[in-house]
């Protein structure tokens, strides 16, 4: 995948080692007197090395590289650092989420991450409505971010726009319990949101996948994509597929 990572210019690196403190995930070493890279998987990108280097050597670049690999990271800190320093990478990430939140991508407040906080059961209240279930925001799979609090541990939905307006009970019977993702396989980039969807599986400890897509030929996309994004992913991730009715109906 294309994605922001670091690089280092050797000819003004001076082997100091700063940037191999600074650097919370253990993705950089000196070897040979000079800083180097060694794990393209450790590095998030998010540049906490560049800030300690005297000579300017390190800068962020955007090309083709492994995704950022939290759980192997984690794991290898764990091993040969101890537990001490993976609090440290995962406070660094958890400031890095909060800064990417408020950084808005399309310069619009809705877009920002939000966790929802639902306080009450799903039972019909006395004017006759659900209570909601929905517990993130935003949904669109495009404004997702690739990580944040609400995808620890947590199952999945990625869902067909069309299904919440076919499905009378979408809310209680799929929303519930779960992080939603919605997209549309045909008016937008599946291409697009199935390597969204695979850097969002490989960051974050998603516990499982479902899928709810409309029984219309094109929504199938939406499965083949998903279904494509969890291998990618590397990860054995439960996938479950849920085929609504254009009469609101599940088919199976």
């Amino acid at each position: 995948m294309k994605r922001k990572i670091i690089t280092i210019n050797e000819d003004l690196c001076d082997g100091c080692g700063n940037c191999v403190s600074a650097c919370s995930e253990g993705a950089l070493q000196i070897v040979g007197g000079k800083a180097k890279l060694v794990k393209e998987d450790f590095c998030d990108g998010f540049g906490d090395c560049m800030g300690d280097c005297p000579t300017g050597a390190l800068k962020i670049e955007e090309r083709e590289s492994k995704p950022f690999d939290i759980e192997a990271t984690r794991e290898y800190l764990l091993k040969t650092k101890g537990r001490e320093a993976v609090w440290r990478m995962e406070e660094a990430q958890t400031k890095h989420e909060t800064k990417e939140q408020k950084t808005l991508p399309c310069g619009c407040p809705g877009s920002m991450a939000q966790t929802i906080q639902v306080t009450k059961p799903s039972t019909v209240s006395a004017n006759g409505r659900l209570d909601p279930q929905l517990r993130n925001w935003p949904v669109q799979i495009h404004l997702l971010p690739l990580k944040a609090q609400f995808y620890r541990g947590a199952d999945l939905l990625v869902a067909a726009d069309c299904c919440s307006y076919a499905y009378a009970g979408f809310h209680q019977d799929f929303i519930k319990g779960h992080t939603l993702a919605i997209g549309c396989p045909k008016l937008d980039n599946a291409d697009s949101y199935r390597e969204k969807l695979a850097s969002i599986l490989k960051d974050n400890d998603i516990s499982s996948v479902a899928v709810a897509y409309m029984e219309v030929p094109c929504c199938t996309g939406l499965v083949k994509l998903v279904e494509a994004a969890v291998k990618d992913s590397g990860k054995q991730i439960p996938l479950k597929k849920t085929k609504i009715g254009i009469q609101g109906a599940i088919i199976y």
